[in-house]
């Protein structure tokens, strides 16, 4: 009989062994629960590698590939398929896992949503799904996972926000990556509650400011927010809130203020990255402080004044012994080039420099950086000369040392760069011949010399760099010879530029051997010859200029079986017979054949004349000597009697339009009144020198209002009817971007002397001329950024565009140019000088309109004169002028087009480099679209910015060219009207500050 002890025993021994039966019988349960879970995301799988095969009945699940299973109870922890190339989508019998603690299935090709499943597995602590391409929401009921700890989908599609209630469930999260999604809204604000220590949700599209709480989390050693749309300042603490920082990355953003000096003490940090965005000011950060700093990147924003301390960091970061990247290129920074920069860290591997205001020297000691891999302090104010000790450098890959002041030889010891990729020193003022030894860089891809005033030939060393691939410029220098036959080991290059030299000889046949030639420029030479026959095996050519030079012979029927030949220049040559009709010459808009005057036949949109046979060319010379002769004087004779007609019937017409009285139409001033507001009209005071007379600054009136006052030379021709004009015109018209006209003076001088005057609104900011060009020749950085121009284009088009459209009758200006675009105090631009403007009023039975007024005839300022126009001057025959009204408006267009491309590219029509049929016209036509960003002024680059910003603003820019282009074509029926042109810029400026602003 057993006692009660030992029934106790007895009954705990049954109990314990029922609890074991029953926690075997659940084991055996669910670890098949978590086999056919297994082989339900299988049979959703794409499994090219045969990776998930073992997943099969003939063994255990716990040794199937990619599964790990708790020891305890056999049950599936850890599921790891990454890189593995499966694809398909992620069956949602994975939330049935549910001893599931590790889930990694990154590098694959999954596809579809993240199961909202994944939510049951409350055991989660980590979720790795990068590289793939998941879609839609990130899952709400995610926050299940408490004891997530990482959180890792960066590249991915996922679209919508970050749930709200991150903060409050994931309070063990420590890694969240989310990068390189398509995420939107804002970050939300419970992310403060977090202990995180990595943060990086960088190119997605959050915008709005960042939570404040996020500073202050002082567990954070990674930021990274780089390409979204954040905006707003950076704490002046942040420095001290977050003092494990050791990576801060929030470029491409619109963060504004500036840069807290209190990173100086953040000890930790090894990176700061706060390019393209809008920061401000002096950089004050006494980096002396970071020990650990080897990145720091501050490059495209609005630092630094100009000012002559604006680099004052940079000697302080020679105190940084690991520095290895420097970039604060596309600021305002100013001042000096220190010599210090020789002395930072010989672990420098990168420096960007370039697109500041920067003056003074390269230093001999820059060769200290053995270790340098970059270096660019493009497009600054450097003076001097390249210091060979360059040539040390031996791991230098890339130099830019372009659109500088640079000057003297081109160093030898360039040569000794064997690593060297890319090396650009265009738009100096170098000298002296190409080193030969640049032939032992055998690794250069890109080598641009251009617009500099090298002498003497090309060395045929460098044409035997083989690896030349995208492209050689030497363009715009005085080298001469012929063009080496060695140029045909160039196999692998895209672009050649030779243009605007003195190369003479023939064109090499040897090009034939460039086969992947896309591009070839040699246009404004003296090479002389016929196109070699050899020239078709370029089965690649897109774009051929041949123009300016003293080509002959017949154009080859060849040029019209090259497919891919999308434009070609063959202008001012000699060349003479018939035109081909097929491939690029079907187009007159791909073809440019002007100054070939022994041309015929060709498609017809080229107007060319038919070619004759030998027999109808012999009938003709004898119809002239019978017919031809009387004929041509008799017509001499008749137009001579019109021209006197109409000149006597215009001349009594401008004598009847002078007597008209003003001071019906404006207030009237008296000459004294003028006198004393212009200090009897001091030199001091002079403004402004034009056709007609002088403009002097005054101060008008007890109100001591600021005026411009125009005086009239009456002794100069024209003057008068100059004056009589501008009132008209200016009484007729109300228009923001229209000077206005305060008063008139029409009275006699204290000597008795005939006197008119006319009184304008003051502009305090002088003319666009003036912005655009210094009158003292010295160089200078222009002050008008890529916005402002815009803006101020956007008003002379809008001017000029109510004058065509909305006044009646239509006013045409007629002498569109910099000096007559006045600023005021805001910058808006207000178009001036309506000296030479008309009215045009429409004739019954006649679709011409006539000028009824101001019959000064056809004037205008070169450069700015269309085609037309100066035909007229010259008494030759104009297509423009036989059109009447339409060919008067479209001289404005063309006038206002010539601007567009004057302000954007910071060059005079003008120019010394247009000549030879050259023109700024043609110019930026060849710069469309590929090399427009090589076109324009320096100071507008942002566009050569990474990222989305230089997408934005390259557009832009090539609009704009574009519209300056279309609007200065040689032929008025091509130009655009004034409406279109007004539209198409609010459009480019929408296109920019859409992403800018």
């Amino acid at each position: 009989m057993l006692n009660s002890i030992s029934i106790t025993c007895l009954a705990t021994f049954i109990f314990s062994f029922s609890l074991l039966l029953h926690s075997q019988s659940f084991s055996a349960h669910t670890n098949e629960t978590d086999r056919l879970a297994l082989l339900a995301i299988k049979s959703q799988l794409h499994d090219p590698l045969g990776v998930t095969n073992s997943w099969n009945n003939s063994i255990n699940l716990c040794q199937w590939a990619g599964v790990t299973c708790g020891h305890r109870h056999q049950r599936v922890t850890e599921l790891d398929l990454r890189h593995q190339n499966i694809g398909g989508s992620l069956s949602p019998y994975v939330g049935n896992l549910s001893f599931l603690r590790y889930i990694n299935l990154a590098t694959n090709n999954f596809h579809g949503e993240i199961p909202k499943e994944i939510g049951f597995l409350f055991r989660l602590e980590t979720l790795m799904l990068a590289n793939n391409s998941f879609s839609g929401k990130i899952p709400t009921n995610l926050s299940s996972c408490s004891n997530l700890l990482s959180f890792v989908a960066y590249r991915n599609n996922l679209v919508g926000e970050i749930p709200e209630d991150i903060g409050y469930s994931w309070l063990k999260l420590e890694h969240i990556s989310l990068a390189r999604n398509h995420l939107t809204g804002m970050l939300p604000a419970s992310i403060g509650n977090l202990s995180i220590i990595y943060l990086h949700v960088g190119e997605n599209q959050f915008s709005g400011t960042v939570p404040p709480s996020l500073y202050n989390m002082s567990s954070l050693e990674n930021i990274l927010l780089d390409v979204n749309g954040f905006t707003g300042n950076l704490p002046l603490d942040i420095g001290v809130t977050l003092p494990n920082l050791q990576v801060f990355a929030i470029g491409d953003n619109y963060f504004s203020g500036s840069i807290p000096e209190s990173f100086s003490n953040a000890s930790n940090i090894e990176i700061i990255d706060l390019p393209i965005n809008y920061f401000t000011g002096k950089v004050s950060i006494i980096f002396g402080r970071l020990k650990n700093l080897w990145s720091l990147d501050l490059g495209i924003n609005n630092l630094g004044s100009g000012g002559a301390n604006d680099l004052d960091f940079v000697t302080i970061l020679t105190n940084c012994s690991k520095l290895k990247v420097l970039a604060f290129e596309e600021n305002r920074l100013g001042g000096v080039l220190p010599h210090s920069i020789a002395n930072l860290s010989t672990t420098m591997t990168d420096i960007y420099m370039g697109v500041n205001q920067i003056s003074g020297t390269i230093p001999s000691g820059i060769g200290n950086l053995v270790n340098l891999n970059l270096l660019g302090i493009e497009f600054n104010q450097l003076t001097g000369n390249i210091p060979r000790e360059i040539g040390q450098l031996r791991n230098l890959q890339a130099i830019g040392l372009s659109s500088n002041f640079l000057q003297g030889n081109i160093p030898s010891s360039l040569g000794n760069l064997t690593l060297m990729t890319d090396l650009f020193l265009s738009s100096n003022h170098l000298q002296g011949n190409i080193p030969p030894s640049l032939g032992n860089c055998k690794n250069l891809v890109s080598l641009n010399l251009s617009d500099n005033k090298l002498i003497g030939a090309v060395p045929q060393q460098i044409l035997t760099i083989t690896t030349l691939s995208r492209f050689l410029d030497l363009g715009n220098n005085h080298l001469n010879g012929s063009l080496p036959l060695e140029v045909g080991n160039l196999k692998n290059l895209v672009a050649l530029y030779i243009s605007g030299n003195q190369f003479s000889g023939e064109i090499p046949v040897t090009l034939t051997g460039c086969t992947g030639l896309e591009i070839f420029h040699m246009q404004g030479n003296s090479f002389r010859g016929s196109i070699p026959l050899s020239l078709r095996s370029l089965k690649s050519i897109k774009e051929l200029d041949l123009s300016c030079n003293n080509l002959s012979g017949q154009i080859p029927e060849f040029l019209e079986n090259l497919s891919f030949l999308e434009y070609l220049n063959l202008s001012y040559n000699h060349f003479d017979g018939e035109v081909p009709t097929k491939g690029v010459f079907s187009n007159k808009t791909r073809v440019q054949l002007t100054g070939n005057g022994k041309l015929c036949g060709g498609s017809n949109e080229l107007h060319l004349p038919s070619c004759p046979s030998k027999r109808s060319r012999k009938s003709t010379v004898l119809r002239l000597g019978k017919v031809g002769i009387p004929m041509i004087v008799s017509c001499l004779i008749l137009s001579t009697c019109f021209i006197i007609v109409y000149a006597r019937r215009r001349r009594s017409k401008q004598e009847s339009s002078i007597s008209v009285p003003m001071e019906q139409y404006f207030p009237m001033v008296s000459y004294s009144e003028l006198s004393e507001a212009t200090n009897e009209f001091s030199s001091s005071n002079m403004i402004g020198q034009g056709s007609f007379g002088s403009v002097y600054k005054g101060i008008l009136g007890e109100n001591g209002t600021f005026v411009a006052v125009k005086i009239l030379n009456l002794m100069q021709k024209g003057a008068l009817k100059s004056f009589v004009a501008e009132c008209e015109v200016l009484r007729n018209t109300r228009h923001r971007n229209l000077i206005k006209i305060i008063t008139v003076c029409s009275s006699i001088d204290f000597k008795g002397a005939d006197f008119k005057a006319l009184v304008y609104e003051y502009m305090q900011n002088g003319s666009l001329e003036e912005w655009l060009h210094q009158s003292n020749g010295q160089p200078e950085v222009c002050d008008l950024s890529l916005i402002q121009r815009l803006n101020i284009a956007i008003d002379m088009a809008s001017a000029i565009e109510y004058l065509h459209h909305h006044c009646q009758p239509p006013i045409v200006h007629g002498d569109l140019k910099p000096s007559n675009v006045l600023l005021d105090h805001d910058m808006v631009a207000h178009v001036s000088d309506f000296g030479l403007a008309r009215f045009l009023f429409a004739r019954p039975f006649d679709t011409s309109m006539e000028t009824q007024s101001s019959s000064i005839g056809i004037k205008g300022t070169v450069g700015y004169v269309p085609p037309g126009n100066i035909a007229k001057m010259l008494n030759l025959p104009c297509l423009e002028y036989g059109m009447g009204s339409e060919a008067s408006v479209t001289g404005d267009v063309y006038s206002l087009g010539v601007m567009l491309l004057e302000m954007f590219t910071r060059r005079r029509p003008t120019n010394c480099m247009f000549q030879g049929g050259l023109t700024l016209h043609e110019f930026c036509k060849m710069a469309l679209p590929e090399k427009v960003m090589e076109t324009v002024d320096p100071s507008l680059l942002l566009a050569w910015s990474d990222g989305r910003r230089r997408a934005k603003v390259e557009e832009c820019l090539v609009t704009v060219i574009r519209i300056g282009v279309a609007c200065s074509m040689e032929s008025p029926i091509e130009r655009m009207e004034m409406r279109d042109v007004l539209a198409k810029l609010c459009a480019a400026r929408q296109t920019l500050v859409g992403r800018l602003v």
